[in-house]
């Protein structure tokens, strides 16, 4: 019997895995480069398709072209399209009936000719639904039968034994990919699209909008510009942002007061109690807009070396108060 100790571990040549790392990474570039050259009218079209599609981008595909599929149909739903992966084994099964005339399918064949995908076309056609089909066999039954067909061909798999899907199902990704980014562009898809789209983990984090964390309502410390100093103190306190917000006669914003501006009065010891807010207020404090980033606001705030950033309209009207505690909570640091 042999033991692990017995056993013969087969050495390594570093320099050898190094040479055939960088050997797979440069097939599989080169084969998403060579596709450059490939996009046509056809990609175009396909563009056309997804951007008309009045239903929803239906992704399939089996094995390795499987996994890419859910991937594409992810960057889809997430970019602002409808879109969710059908595995066509499924659909074969009872899952077509998903698939309805105002709907594109987008199916991920290398060879073209697998059967789970083939056996999806009569009922696709039937019921209207366009396809687009992403294959490395321009000729093949599922090309034939695409309204759109995208040439996703590659010389060599990146496998030793060119045998393993891998530059062609990177290439298949990349493909996607650029589908996606092109039809967001084409819909004007926008940076507070994607936050509305992406609520939690670290990448919410970063779309987090002002108008999100700011303080309002009965919570924002406001102030008018004729008010007295002891009103003034008063709001300051009962608020606790360190901070009022000094309105006009017109409702808009005409400054603010902070803590920093009241040490700074008190000690010119100038009558102070005898001043009103539009005396001791800071005119044209740095603000910023409810649409405006999180991350930006955090920005502004460590640039400008202040607690609070006053959120206004396009009019100046007040819209609330953020501070830097809010920032604090959502872990932008």
């Amino acid at each position: 019997m042999t033991t692990m100790s017995d056993s013969k571990i087969p050495s390594t040549d570093a320099g050898v895995d190094l040479g055939l790392a960088r050997r797979v990474l440069e097939i599989e570039a080169a084969a998403i480069v060579a596709l450059v050259d490939r996009l046509d009218a056809r990609f175009e079209a396909a563009i056309d398709a997804l951007d008309s599609c009045t239903g929803r981008v239906i992704v399939t595909g089996m094995g390795k072209s499987g996994i890419i599929s859910r991937k594409i149909a992810a960057t889809l739903a997430s970019t602002g399209t409808p879109a969710f992966f059908l595995h066509p084994a499924e659909a074969v099964h009872g899952d077509l009936g998903v698939i309805q005339g105002d709907d594109v399918v987008v199916a991920l064949s290398y060879s073209g000719e697998t059967g789970e995908i083939l056996r999806l076309l009569e009922t696709i056609k039937r019921v209207g639904a366009r396809i687009i089909c992403l294959t490395g066999a321009p000729k093949s039954s599922l090309a034939q039968a695409a309204d759109v067909t995208l040439d996703c061909q590659v010389h060599v798999e990146a496998c030793p034994m060119n045998l393993v899907p891998t530059a062609s199902t990177t290439v298949a990704l990349a493909l996607g990919d650029a589908l996606a980014m092109t039809l967001l562009v084409r819909k004007g898809f926008r940076e507070d699209d994607f936050a509305s789209l992406h609520p939690g983990g670290g990448l919410g984090k970063r779309l987090l909008r002002v108008d999100r964390l700011m303080h309002v309502g009965s919570d924002l410390p406001t102030v008018d510009d004729g008010d007295t100093l002891t009103a003034v103190v008063r709001e300051m306190s009962d608020k606790g942002l360190g901070m009022a917000c000094v309105l006009g006669a017109d409702g808009r914003l005409a400054g603010v007061i902070t803590d920093g501006d009241l040490r700074r009065n008190l000690a010119s010891g100038d009558k102070l109690l005898e001043r009103t807010a539009g005396q001791l207020m800071t005119t044209a404090p740095q603000t910023i807009a409810p649409s405006a980033l999180a991350a930006q606001a955090l920005q502004v705030m460590e640039t400008r070396q202040i607690t609070s950033l006053v959120v206004v309209d396009d009019d100046r009207r007040l819209q609330g108060v953020v501070h830097l505690h809010d920032l604090w909570r959502t872990e932008l640091f």
